[in-house]
């Protein structure tokens, strides 16, 4: 924002407030009420207006207090959002970031544990990233910030309590571009936001039981990083997704199709996805658990798909 005059947040409580994951805090004493702009519980409305706004020539960042509100705005989304540059004959860009909290909390209920990588996937015209590291969500943001595209960045409510120590000098990350966590011999396991932890958990059983997983974190979710993702699969000639949106019709299928579209020879056995179930989160914490893929699960999933 001081870089760049145009860039504006809205959402609610993003402003005086901070966010509610303070993810804005200290905003808008610097910036003022019109540059970080609180709005009403309207999600609808002032998604429509962000867009707008960015049709005008503004770069608005849109935040979502939590990312299951972000269903009322689906309209604006996916018929705005993702289409107008195209359905305008490219006469409009729509340089606009949509981010905020999802996923599987803690006892948050099932309408705040959406994972809505699996909605918006199919809306032509959309970027979608998931950040997993301070390094990357800082990275992340900035590039959809400048990118001419929309952006939609996926954050995980359990991982705003992360550290880690950060360049000082500027840099940015590549929407397009998964990251190589972990390089291995054995399998390639892919992954992104959360799962990330709990896959690379996985990773010191494995190796104490002399494996050697390659652990990457796709990062990019639309469109994905076939090169990278190829590359791998071509070294380990296995495959295991790991995600935490549902199983069907998530990202881990469309991954697993691409991956069997265009590197079905190198395999030498079949791609294995493990997913979240396909019912709605629990408030019970230890069914809430049951949901989710957990580190005993990748561990045994890797251990079949290498015999």
């Amino acid at each position: 924002m001081d870089r760049d005059p145009h860039v504006c947040v809205m959402g609610e409580d993003v402003g005086h407030y901070g966010g509610s994951y303070k993810v804005t805090k200290g905003l808008a004493d610097k910036f003022g009420d019109l540059r970080v702009l609180d709005t009403p519980i309207c999600e609808n409305a002032f998604t429509g207006m962000g867009i707008g706004a960015a049709m005008t020539g503004l770069r608005p960042v849109i935040e979502g207090m939590n990312m299951g509100f972000l269903l009322l705005a689906f309209n604006q989304i996916s018929n705005n959002c993702g289409m107008l540059h195209y359905t305008s004959g490219g006469q409009f860009t729509i340089p606009v970031v949509i981010r905020g909290p999802g996923g599987v909390g803690r006892q948050l209920g099932a309408e705040h544990s959406q994972r809505l990588e699996s909605y918006f996937q199919s809306i032509p015209g959309i970027q979608m990233v998931a950040c997993s590291t301070p390094y990357n969500a800082k990275g992340l943001m900035k590039a959809a910030i400048r990118s001419e595209n929309p952006v939609i960045l996926f954050e995980h409510v359990l991982l705003y309590n992360l550290k880690e120590k950060i360049p000082d000098e500027e840099y940015i990350c590549n929407l397009e571009e998964a990251e190589m966590v972990r390089p291995g011999e054995h399998i390639t396991i892919l992954t992104y936001s959360r799962m990330r932890y709990h896959v690379m958990q996985a990773a010191k059983t494995l190796v104490n039981k002399g494996y050697d997983p390659e652990v990457i974190d796709i990062r990019s979710l639309k469109p994905f990083d076939l090169y990278t993702i190829g590359n791998s699969v071509k070294k380990t000639h296995r495959v295991l997704i790991v995600e935490e949106c549902m199983r069907t019709g998530g990202i881990g299928a469309s991954l697993t199709a691409a991956i069997n579209e265009n590197f079905h020879d190198y395999l030498d056995a079949p791609v294995m996805c493990l997913s979240s179930q396909d019912v709605p989160t629990p408030y019970a914490g230890t069914l809430e658990e049951w949901t989710v893929v957990q580190p005993a699960q990748i561990v045994t999933a890797v251990e079949q798909l290498c015999q």
